[in-house]
């Protein structure tokens, strides 16, 4: 593919550079709804939210990936995206994801006004992510 297309792409956690090199396209879920940003996109930045993100490689292929929060700067030749969490699918323990998710699904039946809610429905969705995720990667083999 031509160079004229691609773009640097950076994905960056608080333990790793998760993600560093070319993409033609990256796609993910922001605050505003589902975003995919090409190479030249108008500069610009969005929070993230919980969800898969997809890029697209130089040759064509497609990486799968869990990210948990942060925010995505979008400039015309570069894009870095700082999540909270970063997770390709082989990192993804389901097991464990299913019982956060019965975790979080309990704390919000509770209705204990205690409960941070923002924090309950956010363990939810990671829970969700990481198992849509695996179950995706799974069915595509």
């Amino acid at each position: 593919m031509a160079d004229d297309k691609l773009f640097q792409l950076n994905i960056i956690s608080p333990e790793r550079i998760f993600y560093e090199g070319k993409a033609v396209m990256v796609e993910l879920t922001t605050s505003e709804g589902e975003v995919g940003i090409y190479k030249n996109h108008i500069p610009m930045t969005l929070l993230i939210v919980p969800g898969i993100v997809t890029i697209t490689e130089e040759d064509g292929s497609k990486r799968l990936a869990a990210i948990h929060s942060g925010f995505m700067e979008v400039l015309p030749d570069k894009v870095t995206i700082m999540a909270e969490v970063a997770e390709w699918p082989e990192e993804i323990d389901v097991n464990r994801a299913k019982e956060a998710q019965v975790r979080a699904e309990r704390r919000l039946q509770r209705k204990d006004p205690m409960l941070n809610l923002n924090r309950a429905e956010m363990a939810l969705r990671k829970a969700l992510v990481r198992q849509e995720l695996a179950d995706t990667v799974k069915n595509t083999k």
